[in-house]
């Protein structure tokens, strides 16, 4: 189940609040000792979290499925995208990466317990069942609240560095593979998820990698349109990384269905946009490009087609 933007949270009692956690969704089916961890996409992630294997002793072993959030967290204790990218591409992390960058799941619905079926449960009913287990090891429960208004929750994300807020319609049932307006989502920054379509030469110290991503996103007709390029946010690593993964992908022509500014197709290698990343931006000119864009990782739990022009 996706939830839909909202500029602000909702008002009136019908609407619990969470926070809006940072991280790769993923849902979690448990059984006895056995757990398998699947991506929104519906890959298997089991094996590229070990230290998430304890997750049964949440329901000490009955059947359950569990909805949430694999997280990293930096130095002040919030979930931080940026650095969960080491994680997200190794399908068997050593034992020094999982200690450089350790991982939690946060678990926010609870979808079958006991073999039955929650679905249809509204969601103060999951919720209570979810609350009735025991946070253990690697596996956190974040809190739901009711007494307090969405805008107050928000400033409270504001103030601690949070990524924003999810409302909750009380009464709402599960939907999966839906994007629900029974769930709403407001963001504190802005963000935006993109399509790489090629990239430019690097100079310098980026001569062996690229200078700048070239950015789209499809339009209500299904067109590729030209957002704007990111040259900031990249480790070294991750340089090295979209490097790796994008020269497989040279095609000879543009893939945008319009004119990239000659300034950037002058020196540009073209892509074919199948991978999905995110970047955060101030503001969106009025000629549709992000401003002041910095990269956050590639979205694995994206797929292309879903990736969409930011709401004017």
């Amino acid at each position: 189940m996706l939830a839909t933007t909202a500029a602000r949270p909702p008002g009136g009692s019908g609407w619990a609040f969470e926070f809006k956690w940072d991280g790769v969704r993923a849902v979690v089916a448990v059984a006895g000792d056995r757990i398998r961890l699947t991506s929104r996409l519906g890959n298997e992630v089991t094996d590229g979290y070990p230290e998430l294997a304890g997750i049964g002793a949440l329901t000490h072993g009955r059947p359950a499925l569990l909805d949430g959030e694999i997280v990293t967290l930096d130095e002040a204790g919030r979930p931080n995208f940026n650095l969960l990218q080491d994680r997200m591409h190794v399908r068997h992390p050593t034992p020094e990466l999982r200690a450089r960058v350790p991982v939690w799941f946060y678990a926010f619905d609870l979808l079958l317990l006991d073999g039955r079926s929650l679905l249809h449960a509204p969601y103060e009913e999951r919720r209570a069942h979810l609350d009735e287990l025991e946070p253990t090891g690697r596996v956190q429960i974040p809190p739901s609240f009711s007494d307090v208004t969405g805008d107050q929750l928000l400033d409270i994300a504001r103030r601690h560095g949070l990524e924003g807020v999810v409302a909750k319609r009380r009464g709402g049932r599960y939907e999966p593979g839906r994007r629900s307006p029974a769930w709403l989502k407001t963001a504190l920054s802005r963000r935006q998820e993109v399509l790489i379509g090629g990239w430019t030469v690097g100079e310098g110290r980026r001569a062996r990698t690229f200078g700048s991503l070239l950015l789209g996103a499809h339009d209500e007709n299904g067109g590729l349109r030209y957002l704007g390029h990111v040259g900031t946010g990249f480790s070294d690593a991750q340089l090295d990384q979209l490097m790796a993964r994008l020269r497989p992908l040279t095609r000879p022509t543009s893939p945008f269905d319009e004119n990239v500014p000659r300034e950037h197709a002058r020196h540009a290698r073209w892509a074919e946009p199948v991978l999905v990343g995110e970047v955060e931006y101030r503001v969106i000119t009025r000629d549709g490009r992000l401003r002041h864009a910095s990269w956050q990782g590639l979205r694995p739990d994206r797929a292309p087609d879903e990736v969409v022009l930011p709401a004017s």
